[in-house]
């Protein structure tokens, strides 16, 4: 069961309203100080809504108010003080392993984003979580937290086995995974912890000596090379005490839910695990998953200032779909446009793209699902050193890249979903940086705009290109580069005479 909450955690002030799905209340953003003292529940019914979800109710509204270092007038409503004057949070403030501080420390972060803050204070506890979250909010950094310090806290007596991991997290890209393996080595250098990637498209038999060098604590994961594991039994998920599903909405996109489902199957029941699950959205469908793979989960919605960073200068211009290659071809020559990233719908459209950049002399790399492994790994390298000045891109492959210096994010078609254009300007404009975000709205597809100025709560400025930005490119000067390439099959790699296993020993209850 979920612990008490200590003194220190009790003062993490709230950012956004956690809330029920059955229940919704409106989001801080959307509050005037004309509605809000309707809107929001007062704090007899805040108690009650805690109790319901497993929450302890000894929390009053009040005292969280009061820690906020502002002057408020005695007749607002608690929660309205909360809304409009949260303090900063300190990662002190959560009482960590000595090591883990140390770690974040290095970093060099003392605060924590809205959903580290907000989601901290559950998960440090043992709750399980269902957070709302875009991209670059922190939420890696939150559930990771959350593992290191728990597997820290809570080392394992019994003898360990090879292959039998306390901790899994899924997503599902492998730019994401190996992100996500990143952040955890960070986090993980001043411990003992071995944390073990796998993805597709890259050589099984070398990922199983990782797998097989000392027993593993955490594994993060696509679904694939996950469920190619299980199948050979060279993992065994008995054990499992924590499990993270990231952008889980993606998964559902790509269709990655059976396999989910099928890893969910082999861990522990949930209420023998703490499960953790992030998503951009609160669909149905994910609501679903959160309870049938959940225990009485919180849900915790945060709800950016603005959707779209004000680093970013953002442009529409309205061309025809004939004219849309020249104007493409005329903005990565001009002056200023250094490093580049091209976002495009399809996997076809964006290979027929990058080789036609390649054709005309533009130094450019291709990131699509199809590509292998080790080459996406190259080419990210080479963009991110310079090697190459533009990265074409599908939304599914460049979700989730952290690249610094991104001068533009040119998409040469406007995404289907909002959020996934939400996703591509943000590649740009990062660590203080400005950014420019230029889309080409054709015929087919400027009735996609309104939706995404719905999101970002703006209109968008619309022009017709300059005659100097339609001129004929010159003939290409080089021949095909970028060929179609089937997706790889994944190796399963032979089969090993069994490890020795715990026997499906019982998991550690739930604290």
């Amino acid at each position: 069961m979920p612990t008490e909450p200590d003194s220190a955690a009790e003062t993490v002030p709230e950012a956004v309203i956690e809330r029920v799905p059955d229940s919704p209340s409106a989001s801080v953003s959307d509050l005037t100080t004309d509605t809000v003292a309707d809107s929001i529940p007062d704090a007899a019914e805040t108690a009650e809504t805690a109790e319901e979800q497993e929450v302890p109710a000894d929390e009053p509204v009040a005292e969280l108010a009061s820690a906020l270092k502002s002057d408020v007038p005695s007749d607002v409503p608690p929660l309205v003080a909360l809304a409009v004057a949260p303090t900063k949070v300190q990662f002190s403030t959560f009482n960590l392993e000595p090591a883990l501080e140390k770690a974040i420390a290095d970093l060099g972060y003392e605060f924590c984003t809205p959903i580290q803050a907000q989601s901290l204070r559950y998960t440090l506890r043992g709750y399980d979580v269902t957070g709302k979250a875009q991209t670059g909010t922190g939420k890696t950094a939150a559930f990771l937290i959350t593992i290191i310090n728990d597997l820290l806290k809570n080392p394992m007596q019994d003898t360990r086995y090879i292959g039998e991991p306390r901790a899994i997290v899924l997503a599902p890209t492998r730019e994401l995974v190996m992100q996500i393996a990143s952040d955890a080595a960070n986090l993980t250098k001043h411990t003992d912890l071995h944390v073990v990637t796998l993805v597709g498209g890259e050589d099984y038999q070398k990922q199983l000596r990782q797998v097989d060098k000392r027993p593993v604590d955490i594994v993060v994961a696509t679904p694939g090379r996950l469920i190619d594991f299980l199948q050979q039994d060279h993992l065994y998920l008995g054990l499992v005490e924590l499990l993270v599903i990231d952008e889980a909405d993606r998964m559902l996109d790509m269709g990655f839910i059976p396999q989910v489902r099928t890893i969910v199957s082999r861990t522990p029941h949930k209420d023998c695990r703490q499960t953790l699950l992030f998503s951009a959205t609160f669909t149905p469908e994910i609501i679903e998953l959160t309870s049938r793979w959940a225990m009485d989960p919180i849900m915790i919605e945060i709800q950016p200032e603005r959707v779209a960073t004000d680093n970013v200068e953002q442009l529409v211009y309205l061309v025809t779909t004939d004219d849309k290659y020249k104007l493409l071809y005329n903005l990565i020559a001009a002056e200023g446009a250094d490093r580049v990233i091209v976002f495009n719908n399809r996997r076809d459209q964006v290979r027929k793209l990058a080789d036609n950049l390649y054709r005309h002399g533009v130094s450019c790399g291709l990131l699509s699902g199809e590509i292998a492994q080790n080459k996406r790994v190259r080419t990210l390298e080479e963009f991110r050193d310079g090697t190459i000045k533009v990265l074409v891109a599908t939304d599914v492959a460049g979700r989730g890249l952290h690249i610094d210096d991104v001068t533009h994010v040119i998409n040469y078609s406007l995404p289907e979903e909002p959020e996934d254009y939400v996703h591509r300007i943000g590649r740009t404009g990062r660590a203080g940086s400005v950014g420019t975000s230029i889309s080409f709205a054709c015929e087919e597809d400027s009735f996609l705009l309104p939706d995404i100025e719905k999101t970002l709560g703006q209109k968008l400025p619309c022009v017709y290109p300059d005659a100097s930005l339609l001129v004929d490119p010159p003939p290409f000067s080089r021949p095909t580069h970028f060929k179609d390439e089937s997706k790889p099959s994944r190796s399963g790699g032979s089969s090993r005479p069994g490890q020795g296993r715990s026997g499906g020993g019982k998991p550690r209850p739930r604290r």
